[in-house]
Formats: C-alpha cells, structure tokens, sequence
C-alpha cells in the first residue's frame, strides 16, 4: 500500500524471516471467502524485515520515525470504531529524520503472547497483524500483514455424559443421552434415544449441529445461530425403547472470546 503527497512517497513491504518454511493455515475472510496466511502458535518469536522502497529515487523522503506493531485486536461488526486491543507490541525502527535510499530494517517480537484463536463471525472478527508505519506530518505510509493463529489445548479432565428429556404431554416422552459433553472438532458424536412414549405419529428424526455466536456484554448481547449439518437419524416410526446413533462431525468452530 502507498500513500503520495508531495514530493517523495515510498512502498512498505513486511516479510518474515521464516517465510519460505512456515506452514500457512486456510482462514475465513468477512466475505466468506478462505485464503492462506501464515500460521503461529501461543508463545512464538515472529521476527522479519520491513523494506522501505523509495518510489523516487535520487530524493529524500522526510519522517517522524518508522515503527512496526504487532497487534492482536477485536473488532465487532456493529462498532467498528471502536477496536479492543488485547496484545499491543511496538519496535521502533528509525527515529525522525530521513531517507534518501531504499532501507531494509530488522524485527523481532520474542515469544509473543497469543491467548486466542484467530476468528471470524457472523457479527465479530478476532485478528493478529503487524503493521509498519513510516510516521509523517500530513499523511502516514503503512502497511498490514495478517497472520492466523492456533491454540492448543489438552483433553478435559471431567467429561461427563449429557442427559435430557423432552416431549408432548400425554403424547410424546423421549430422553436422550450424548456420550460426553465436551468434543474435539473432528470428533464423532456418539449417542442414545430412549421413546418411552409415543402416541403421535412421527415420520422421521434429525440431529443439527448448530454454532451459536454471541457479542457483546449486558443488554447490548447478540447471538447468531448457523447450522453447520444436519444428519437423519431415523426414518419411520420408532421401536419401543433405545434408538442408538453415530455422528462423525466435521469442523465445529474456532474458539475465541467475544
């Protein structure tokens, strides 16, 4: 991205020092579509370069510094004004003053903390970028690079079953038991249907899979359902007593706090 005013303007270019080797993660955009990005993990060093090429050679580009970020931000979709920061890193790289060639300057932001999933949503998108800046009086030149992260975590020490009931009055009781309650995102669902009554006629049964997002905090929370599968599992009346089915899932949803 470049910026002109009068004079001299520049082009900034961010590029990791481990970018031929690091392994890029698909990622979801806001328009719903999936690109690659480069893929980091809680505790990581990110490290690189960021070249400052001068569009005009042979004049001098004045500045207020140079600088890059790494930022870890949530932005929701309804407030897009106002942008919560949870990780906030600055390196400066040159102080005020200017350039009269193409520079390349080194980075390096050591085991970076990165508590969250990258996530994007219905109504809120968590993200990590680095973003250099050449600071200027009228107009700054920048440029973003976003990255993906991961986090890992461990099996649940307490992974209790899921038991629940319902039904019509006088007319339908059913119970259903889920082997656990907690799954892994390629994880298979096992579970349990009991008909302890059934005096209405029922044609078929369906299982969804649904991702429920929710934003914001008191009165101002929203939540949005998306139905991610769904799976028949029983076509026709049922038989008295235990129904068993299997779900194998696919991707669930990434985790983040919103």
């Amino acid at each position: 991205m470049s910026f002109f005013s009068f004079g001299q303007s520049a082009e900034i270019d961010v590029v990791l020092n481990d970018a031929e080797t690091r392994k890029k993660a698909e990622h979801k955009t806001e328009d719903g579509k999936k690109d690659k990005y480069f893929l980091f993990y809680d505790g990581e060093t990110v490290s690189g370069k960021v070249n400052v090429t001068l569009k005009n050679p042979g004049k001098r580009l004045e500045h207020q510094g140079i600088k890059i970020e790494f930022v870890g931000q949530i932005e929701l979709y309804y407030d897009r004004g106002n942008h919560h920061e949870f990780v906030s890193l600055v390196k400066d790289l040159a102080r005020p003053g200017e350039i009269t060639q193409s520079q390349t300057f080194d980075f390096e932001f050591t085991h970076v903390e990165k508590p969250y999933e990258s996530y994007t949503g219905q109504n809120v998108k968590l993200r990590y970028f680095l973003r250099a800046t050449v600071i200027r009086r009228l107009n700054d030149i920048s440029k973003e690079m976003d990255i993906v992260v991961h986090t890992l975590s461990t099996y649940p020490e307490l992974n209790s079953s899921i038991k629940m009931e319902v039904g019509i009055e006088d007319c339908l009781h059913i119970e259903f038991e889920y082997n656990k309650s907690k799954y892994h995102l390629k994880d298979v669902i096992v579970g349990k249907i009991y008909f302890l009554l059934v005096r209405i006629k029922i044609k078929h049964m369906e299982i969804d899979i649904i991702k429920r997002e929710t934003t914001g905090t008191g009165p101002s929370v929203y939540h949005e359902n998306d139905t991610i599968a769904k799976y028949e599992i029983m076509d026709g009346a049922p038989v008295r007593g235990e129904q068993q089915f299997l779900i194998t899932s696919h991707l669930l949803i990434q985790t983040g706090p919103v």
